[in-house]
């Protein structure tokens, strides 16, 4: 048999290699090993029907927290990866100098989906965030020791993508842009970039946004007032454009508080688009508002962005943010991960992190997904 797996008849978006349109997708060896209108079944040792569905590249959910078991608002990575066929989690911060080698060893390892992180600035990463706990890390300074942060990414070069800062009034209490300051230095001297979280002031957003360099994240990037994207006449801020014109990446962050409708339907009616969807799925927005990767991206396509839109920002931009291309796509040779999804149609109804309630007719749903050039028997059966 010349392939190991034969995805047949599917749809498949992969804004990568401008495709949108049915195509067979083959699987050998790991990696994706051809894509054609019409690969027969007899080629391959399984088939798996993905008739109307649509087959795209691996999800990456770009901003999660999946340090399940070591942090207080970890999640399991395998249980929203059945739901939402997300292939590759980049977790935003949940460990810290001080604990990344737990994560790495007893979590992303073993791991099924793949794992990616930033390391948080503050040495102990997470570590008070509950409904009746909440304690900032970045609050205290004595927490932030960069050559702690720098010693440990560089011993976990194949794991760690980038530096994460928490700043804002609840993350950072009075630390105002200080941490944000150590992570870019930390940053600089690794060559990776940094993702930077903004909740109430302070700092403001301009301190934020100020500092970030071409390819650094702003992360809930559209959140409701305060630190909003636009100002009371609902116009999207002049620093805002300037800092994404410049090569700020804008990633949509979700969670519990990190996005507002009403931020999102005026950047999107004023032309400006997120770079990458994201859940920042936790343990208090797994279960709404943000629930998962899938969820963002209905929601999304139901404000108005283009599908093809929506799947590049859970695919290519954050795989090209990521620094591994190969992520974002289908192409031949590249790592073998794929994501099912069929078209549900009906009546739904989305939230928002402020309660707004946006009616639609449709969501996207996991069909499925192939993990590593294989199907994912623990997912979805679609």
């Amino acid at each position: 048999m010349a392939y190991d797996l034969l995805i047949k008849g599917g749809r498949v978006i992969d804004p990568a290699q401008g495709l949108d349109g049915q195509r067979d997708v083959a699987f050998s060896e790991g990696r994706v090993a051809a894509i054609a209108e019409d690969i027969p079944a007899s080629e391959a040792r399984a088939v798996r029907d993905a008739s109307g569905q649509l087959v795209l590249p691996g999800l990456i959910d770009f901003h999660t927290h999946v340090y399940w078991g070591g942090t207080s608002l970890g999640v399991d990575a395998e249980e929203i990866a059945r739901r939402s066929g997300t292939t590759t989690f980049v977790d935003a911060g949940s460990a810290g100098a001080g604990n990344m080698a737990g994560f790495v060893k007893h979590v992303i390892e073993p791991s099924a989906p793949r794992i990616l992180a930033y390391i948080n600035v503050s040495f102990a990463g997470i570590f008070g965030f509950s409904r009746d706990v909440m304690v900032g890390e970045c609050s205290d300074l004595r927490l932030l020791n960069a050559r702690e942060c720098v010693r440990v990414a560089r011993e976990f070069p194949e794991h760690v993508v980038g530096v994460k800062a928490r700043v804002g009034f609840n993350a950072g209490g009075n630390s105002g842009a200080a941490p944000l300051d150590i992570a870019i230095e930390i940053a600089d001297e690794l060559g990776l970039p940094v993702m930077a979280h903004i909740d109430f002031p302070p700092p403001s957003r301009d301190e934020v946004l100020e500092r970030l360099r071409p390819g650094d994240i702003l992360t809930h990037c559209f959140r409701p007032f305060p630190n909003a994207p636009i100002n009371g006449r609902k116009q999207v801020r002049e620093e805002i454009r300037a800092a994404h014109a410049r090569g700020v990446l804008f990633d949509i962050g979700h969670g519990y508080g990190g996005f507002a409708f009403e931020s999102g339907r005026a950047t999107l009616a004023q032309g400006l688009l997120p770079d990458i969807l994201s859940s920042d799925v936790h343990v208090l927005s797994k279960d709404g508002p943000a629930y998962d990767i899938l969820a963002v991206m209905s929601k999304f396509w139901c404000l108005g962005m283009e599908l093809t839109d929506v799947v590049r920002a859970a695919t290519e931009t954050p795989a090209k943010a990521l620094r591994r291309p190969e992520l974002g796509t289908l192409a031949p040779g590249t790592p073998g991960d794929a994501t099912l999804a069929r078209i549900e149609t009906g009546q739904f109804d989305y939230y928002d992190a402020v309660g707004e309630v946006l009616a639609s007719d449709r969501q996207l749903a996991c069909a499925g997904m192939v993990l590593g050039g294989a199907w994912w028997d623990k997912g979805p059966q679609g």
